[in-house]
């Protein structure tokens, strides 16, 4: 099989397997075929996997930063220079069209290895002076082992979001990515190494949730990121509590774009699209709850249905393609299953809303209109190219509906007029909002939610906080007085 690794895991800076760990067939979205089959971790391999993390610990974080951050730089160059074959095997990882894996995948990971690793020589403490001559000082400290906890929509690019500001500080990490795309990890895992790595600073062991819950259950264990589900994130959450381990939980959503009636109806229409069908509508902060204002929902409606006539659907690896199919079969049932509840609670089929009849997991673009806040559809995330057109008329109104949600992970709102922007984004409850474009992440901001969507951030210096903690040194240069 083309795309069948060396192994299964690569820990300690080779690649390694154990055919006892449970098979994990890794299927070509596009076309239904098995392009690899691996085998999830043993106890044997997690805990291979956990000492050399432990191990490699010590020496790493004794190195300087400057040093470490050379390290990133470099896997980030070398990143770059295969951005192509990454892509390839991005594409036949998860599905999406290599038109999108080109520009979206590897390069966000080379920024993550690049910010992170130019971060790394600057992650010093401060010096306090107090009253009398005393002084406190402060240090950066590594966690120690971290492990990171992959979904399936960006394999690559998780992989090194968690993993660059865990290795700038000085951390060590066992990454997990999901067994539905399992491929990309092992390929960062072999870039670092090869930029200088040492051996058991970045281990990447397959598996399923079990093996997940023996990762984040174990006392070696400092730190756990996970991007996932909220049902996931409750219970590593709950698991990580109980060791009092440092977390970072980046989970799903059901976002808010609210389209005002003075606003450029081409862009907003662009950035409904951005956030509904790309990589297939699978974003956790897609913002699939689009309001828009009752004076301008027709040609709203209109003007997207042209431009969904224009998406390009099919062979994912053929550069004009613009739309693939979804990740699994099982996540296309999942997709389709709420379509069918749309229709039967009574919204209206704008667009698309039918499997294509091919042979993979293809999905129409989907659009549904007058749908009403408590249909499922506009309740449930469905991780699927579907998008629930709801109308509104006040400012108020439409506040009030789109914060009504148990989540919070991203909000947008498209309008002519600033101060409204602003005073719509300050009211949204959600982490990462957006003012006249929806869904760009990039590596110099932090990402991530509020409410169920999450704990914490990724991305940006504030990342180097979940990834390391300060110590606090107080210094006396005076006689101790005590009161007896």
């Amino acid at each position: 099989m083309k795309f069948q690794p060396r192994a299964s895991h690569f820990i300690d800076g080779e690649y390694v397997e154990d055919t006892n760990g449970a098979a994990i067939e890794v299927i070509y979205p596009a076309t239904g075929e098995v392009i690899a089959r691996l085998h999830s971790a043993t106890p044997a391999i997690v805990e291979q996997a956990l000492n050399s993390a432990k191990n490699a610990q010590a020496a790493w974080v004794a190195l300087s930063g400057t040093e470490r951050g050379r390290i990133l730089r470099r896997a980030s160059d070398i990143m770059r220079e295969r951005n192509y074959d990454l892509s390839v095997l991005e594409t036949h990882d998860t599905g999406k069209p290599i038109q999108e894996t080109t520009v979206a995948d590897a390069t966000s990971g080379a920024d993550a290895l690049e910010y992170f690793g130019g971060l790394a020589a600057s992650l010093t403490g401060e010096h306090i002076p107090l009253g009398g001559g005393d002084f406190v000082y402060t240090i950066c400290e590594a966690l120690g082992v971290c492990v990171g906890i992959g979904a399936w929509n960006y394999p690559t690019q998780i992989a090194c979001w968690k993993g660059a500001p865990a290795l700038a500080c000085g951390n060590t990490m066992v990454f997990k990515p999901s067994e539905t795309t399992p491929l990309s990890a092992l390929k960062v895992a072999e870039i670092l190494v090869e930029a200088g790595a040492p051996k058991g600073v970045y281990n990447v062991i397959q598996g399923y949730g079990d093996v997940g819950a023996s990762l984040v259950s174990d006392p070696r264990v400092a730190k756990v990121s996970l991007t996932g589900s909220v049902p996931t994130g409750r219970k590593v959450y709950a698991a990580a509590a109980d060791g009092m381990k440092h977390v970072t939980m980046e989970l799903g959503g059901k976002s808010p774009m609210i389209v005002f009636d003075d606003a450029d109806i081409e862009n907003a229409v662009s950035g409904a699209i951005l956030g509904n069908f790309y990589s297939s509508g699978q974003v956790c902060s897609n913002g699939t709850r689009v309001f828009v204002q009752k004076g301008i929902k027709e040609a709203f409606l209109k003007r997207l249905s042209e431009r969904l006539a224009h998406a390009k659907i099919g062979d994912p690896m053929d550069e004009d393609v613009s739309f693939g199919p979804m990740v699994s079969e099982n996540q296309m049932n999942i997709a389709l299953g709420y379509i069918e509840k749309g229709k039967a609670e009574g919204a209206r089929l704008v667009y698309g809303g039918e499997r294509i009849e091919r042979d993979g997991y293809f999905v129409q673009p989907t659009v549904f209109a007058d749908v009403t806040d408590n249909m499922t559809i506009a309740r449930e995330e469905i991780f699927g190219p579907v998008m629930s057109v709801l109308d509104f008329e006040t400012e108020e109104e439409v506040m009030a509906r789109a914060n009504d949600t148990e989540f919070g992970l991203a909000a947008g709102v498209f309008t002519n007029d600033l101060t409204r922007a602003h005073r719509i984004v300050a009211g949204f409850e959600a982490g990462t909002c957006y003012i006249n474009t929806y869904n760009l992440a990039p590596v110099e901001a932090p990402f991530g939610g509020s409410k169920m969507s999450g704990v914490g951030r990724e991305n940006s210096k504030l990342a180097i906080n979940h990834f390391s903690e300060m110590k606090t040194v107080y210094v006396s240069m005076n006689d101790v007085e005590a009161p007896y």
